[in-house]
Formats: structure tokens, sequence, C-alpha cells
């Protein structure tokens, strides 16, 4: 295995543990919520009383890095997962400077493993 693969391999593991765990806060509510400024409360509020915003996003937290874990599904896990660290990364931008870093670290992974399997993107825009 190549030093690229193996750095690749460990960042998305890391990932997707960080992404399920907090999928999975979202459906067992087993960590406490992070304080936020009044705008960002207010975003994630809306998400919490719509039903079922939350839940969706907790899904697809846990969905996305499964797929990446595992190297034949990995394109489509990165594809899964990039409206939500899109989103992640504008939510920072926008509400939460202080929490950007992770939002950052995120997207750029996810921009590795989308570019690294471009070529299986190929015939859906061709």
């Amino acid at each position: 295995m190549k030093a690229k693969n193996i750095i690749q391999t460990v960042l998305i593991v890391g990932m997707g543990i960080m992404f399920a765990m907090s999928g999975a806060n979202k459906f067992f509510h087993f960590s406490g919520d992070p304080k936020l400024t009044a705008e960002a409360g207010a975003l994630m509020g809306a998400f919490a009383n719509s039903g079922w915003m939350l839940p969706l996003i907790g899904f697809i937290e846990i969905l996305g890095p499964v797929l990446m874990v595992i190297p034949k599904t990995r394109a489509l896990g990165a594809i899964v997962l990039l409206p939500v660290t899109i989103g992640i990364l504008l939510f920072h931008i926008a509400l939460e400077p202080a929490g950007i870093i992770p939002g950052v670290v995120f997207t750029l992974i996810n921009a590795w493993v989308i570019f690294d399997n471009r070529e299986k993107y190929m015939p859906m825009i061709s």
C-alpha cells in the first residue's frame, strides 16, 4: 500500500469516527449541545423543530463515512457526504466562525477523496 493511500485511509477513518459520533448523537442525544451564537442556535432550533432535518443529516453523517471506509464505495460515500461537509463549512463561515477548523479539514479531506476518484464520476457527466 502506498503512503498516500495509508494517509488517506487514516484521515477517512478519523473523519468517519467524528461523523458517525455526530450522526449517532442526532438520534440518541448522548452528548450535550454545543454553545452557539444566537443566530446559529436559531438555525439549529429550526432544524430540530422540523422533525425530519436532523435525523436526515444524522443518517447521512453515518452512511457517508461507512461508504468511504470501504474502498469499493469510497467515491459514492464522498459524494453522499459532500452536501454535509459544505453545509458545515458554510454554517461556520456565516454563523459560528470559532468552530471553523473541523469544517475546513472535513471539506478538504472530502475534496481530496473526490479528486482522487474523479475518473469514477466521469460517466455521470460525459
